[in-house]
């Protein structure tokens, strides 16, 4: 995955923190929810994207 990608999904976790938070502080549990799982889905494509990256390495370490 590119650079945007990565830049995008750490904007997607920081959000849900906000968000988390925000819910926490105002009593809000929908919200505090709704930030735990925008923080995982960033988690599961920052995963993903980590294991294309080592596909990446090996493919290219067998070019080489």
């Amino acid at each position: 995955m590119g650079l945007g990608d990565k830049i995008s999904n750490k904007a997607e976790e920081l959000g849900g923190k906000i968000k988390e938070s925000t819910g926490r502080a105002t009593d809000n549990p929908n919200l505090e929810a709704e930030g735990q799982a925008d923080q995982a889905s960033a988690g599961v494509k920052q995963a993903g994207e980590h294991v294309k990256d080592a596909v990446k390495d090996v493919k290219d370490g067998f070019s080489k």
